[in-house]
């Protein structure tokens, strides 16, 4: 693998004077695994791997460390394989609340309902915590680092939640509107976007708000973020289908847009990766972004036929092919039934996870052979 490194990047090997330590093997393989990633996206060759996962409509996935957890719609989040799409577990939600969103790690998932916090344990003995009610005023988005769970609520108020004390320790005044989506930096900087269609930005220790960054082209409303901690770049999509990405560093657009023409309900990407964005909305269509310039590198649907690849504990797994449309391609001649909305999705390594407000979960399959070609 070294060799094959050094192969494709013969400038970077001059820069090596001697073996390679344990650090810069690591980067080796960091770097080739990125580059496997991006490119398996950009030959478009794929399968989809689609089973029912729930008893009624589900509407947000999340992806982390080989597990896929979806949920809101009925009354349980479940946990499946990202390889096999084995069922794990369940974990039920309260029957007086109504689950909004939620994230999870190796160890606990944080959900939140319109008015509290609650955490499942997923290891040792089960059982879920709840915050007192009245915390909080409506909550409409969640994302949390250990210790702390940060609320966007619908009186334009971020709440800052301790998990383990079961306080409100922080309230941050973002916007005077609902707060629709959030994101968190590493460098301590919570971020708020706007049904207004601005996103705030303010320090996550102090309260204080820093400034706002906002669209040129859409002042609609802002549905989703995700925020890349190594370029600094910050995406957004919007209600009226544009993308956008801003450069915390400058607080300025970098570029923005309108790759959809309907509204954008969720962009993601691989945590390492500073190359491609994924992008998916209310058209259906699964989107391959530049995180540089904007630039849609390919367009995806699923195809019509299918066939079975698996059932177990009678879960049956259907493939798919997947189909690449051309920019000439008009949306109004693919059926619906090929492209229902995406609600959300969630990436890793060569796939992508998406639900679609119905019973079922897809994870699209990328394949690429620069490990064997």
């Amino acid at each position: 693998m070294r060799d094959l490194y050094h192969k494709r990047n013969s400038n970077f090997k001059s820069t090596i004077k001697s073996a390679p330590t344990e650090t810069s093997m690591k980067m080796y393989l960091e770097d080739l695994a990125m580059e496997e990633h991006k490119l398996s996206f950009l030959k478009r060759s794929a399968k989809v791997d689609q089973w029912n996962g729930h008893h009624a409509r589900v509407n947000i996935c999340r992806m982390k460390r080989g597990f896929i957890l979806t949920g809101v719609g009925d009354k349980a989040l479940r946990l499946w394989s990202a390889e096999s799409c084995k069922y794990f577990d369940e974990y039920v939600i309260p029957q007086t609340n109504q689950l909004v969103d939620y994230d999870f790690d190796e160890n606990k998932i944080v959900g939140l309902t319109n008015s509290q916090v609650c955490i499942w344990k997923r290891h040792g003995q089960r059982g879920i915590s709840q915050s007192r009610k009245g915390i909080f005023t409506r909550g409409l988005c969640l994302r949390y680092i250990d210790p702390e769970a940060v609320i966007g609520c619908e009186d334009g108020s971020v709440r800052v939640f301790d998990m383990y004390s079961g306080k409100c320790s922080r309230i941050i005044r973002m916007h005077a509107g609902p707060v629709s989506c959030i994101a968190l930096t590493d460098d301590q900087l919570v971020l708020g976007g706007s049904t207004f269609g601005n996103i705030a930005v303010a320090d996550f220790s102090s309260g204080e708000r820093l400034g706002f960054v906002k669209s040129n082209y859409s002042p609609t409303g802002m549905k989703t973020l995700s925020y890349n901690t190594h370029s600094y770049l910050l995406f957004a999509g919007s209600t009226s289908g544009y993308a956008h990405c801003w450069d915390l560093r400058t607080m300025r657009p970098v570029w923005e847009t309108r790759v959809s023409p309907n509204v954008i309900y969720s962009v993601h990407h691989l945590s390492n990766d500073m190359s491609t964005l994924a992008v998916g909305g209310l058209d259906g269509v699964l989107r391959i972004l530049n995180q540089r310039t904007g630039e849609i590198l390919s367009s995806l649907v699923t195809d019509a036929k299918t066939m079975p690849v698996s059932s177990k504990d009678n879960q049956e797994v259907v493939q798919k092919n997947v189909r690449s449309l051309s920019e000439y391609t008009t949306l109004d001649n693919i059926p619906r039934y090929l492209r229902p909305p995406i609600t959300c999705l969630a990436i890793g390594m060569k796939k992508i996870v998406t639900t679609h407000n119905e019973k079922f979960i897809r994870v699209w399959r990328f394949r690429s052979s620069i490990l064997t070609g």
